[in-house]
């Protein structure tokens, strides 16, 4: 996918004009449709806002809010590139606001009050974006799944996304749930506050050549790590390989990435506002037994992020990272034509 960023009139601020996958077939451009409208539906502080969609020239765009700052999954790179993890509080606050934006698109209904069924089920590092100002918002509802009825539901067992923070029961194709997204959600919260992921030794030295096609998997996205692997893994875990995976956290978050990892959905947490006010409740937590005066905020995430990215700063010539412009390097010769952009009416 091709994005590039603009200032459009009309609109509360910079936007990417992001060019989709072309579906191939009616049944995936329906399908397309419907989930870029599911995306209209979600207003949130910690989402980023989709805000049209346009064909140009036969092919597929979505007009969403521009984020000014790196995925992350580029702060988990700059983690690795200075060999230390971010501070728990970070981590924590990440995470609550997270779980909140989930909890909010979770809950919603249509028009008429019944409940959408909305699931992201792409809950992944690359889909979370870190703005300088201290703002997380969640990205790429695209690959949101309802339950509402009518709609054209993803065919059986088709995967989209990054299977290695998928859940056990969406890696075996089983019905999606918003237990679904907790589970991708701890596994992403766990690699931030440790530097580790769960399956972190099973992944080193897999070869990427042993794809999902051997399982009878259709995947629409190139994962980052094998299927066979995760498969494997999410069947073989047990509880006391998290205890163990969180034993260097405080008490209470590991308690609620425990719970968030279990194998059965009807074993985390019940919604993702259970999940965020145990977050929260972490958070205040850590800040007293640290003596901080106020809240771990927007404030500090903006200033531990401009820490991290310069603590890295010193060799980022051996690593290239997703955000090419957090260490600027230039832009790429190929230019993105994008839509026009409606103006709004009134």
């Amino acid at each position: 996918m091709l994005a590039e960023r603009h200032e459009p009139r009309g609109l509360p601020g910079p936007v990417f004009v992001k060019r989709l996958h072309t579906p191939a077939t009616r049944e995936r451009r329906h399908r397309l449709l419907e989930e870029v409208q599911l995306a209209y539906r979600l207003r949130h502080p910690a989402i980023a806002q989709v805000h049209h969609f346009k064909v140009h020239e036969r092919k597929p765009y979505v007009v969403m809010e521009y984020v000014d700052g790196p995925s992350l999954d580029t702060v988990l790179c700059l983690m690795a590139m200075r060999e230390r993890p971010v501070s728990v509080a970070f981590a924590l606050f990440v995470g609550a606001e997270l779980a909140d934006a989930l909890d909010h698109a979770h809950s919603l209904t249509d028009g008429t009050g019944r409940p959408l069924g909305l699931v992201h089920r792409d809950v992944s590092p690359r889909n979370v974006r870190i703005a300088r100002d201290g703002t997380v918002k969640l990205t790429h509802f695209g690959a949101a799944y309802s339950h509402l009825v009518g709609r054209e539901e993803t065919q059986g067992r088709l995967l989209k996304g990054d299977v290695a923070y998928a859940s056990p029961e969406y890696l075996r194709g089983e019905a999606l749930t918003p237990a679904s997204d907790l589970f991708s959600l701890g596994l992403s919260l766990l690699e931030l506050a440790t530097g580790r992921h769960l399956f972190q030794d099973a992944m080193e030295g897999v070869a990427k050549e042993d794809g999902p096609a051997r399982h009878g998997l259709q995947v629409e996205e190139e994962p980052s790590l094998p299927l066979t692997c995760m498969l494997e893994q999410v069947q073989r875990y047990t509880p006391q390989d998290v205890a163990r995976a969180v034993a260097g956290l405080p008490v209470a978050f590991g308690a609620a990435l425990q719970q968030s990892l279990r194998r059965e959905p009807g074993d985390r947490p019940g919604t993702a506002g259970v999940l965020r006010d145990a977050l929260r409740e972490g958070l205040a937590r850590e800040q007293q037994q640290r003596g901080g005066g106020g809240l771990y905020g927007r404030k500090e995430v903006a200033e531990e992020l401009a820490r991290l990215i310069a603590d890295a700063s010193s060799v980022r010539d051996q690593v290239e990272l997703e955000d090419e412009d957090l260490f600027p390097a230039g832009m790429d010769a190929q230019a993105l034509t994008p839509p026009p952009v409606r103006e709004p009416r009134g």
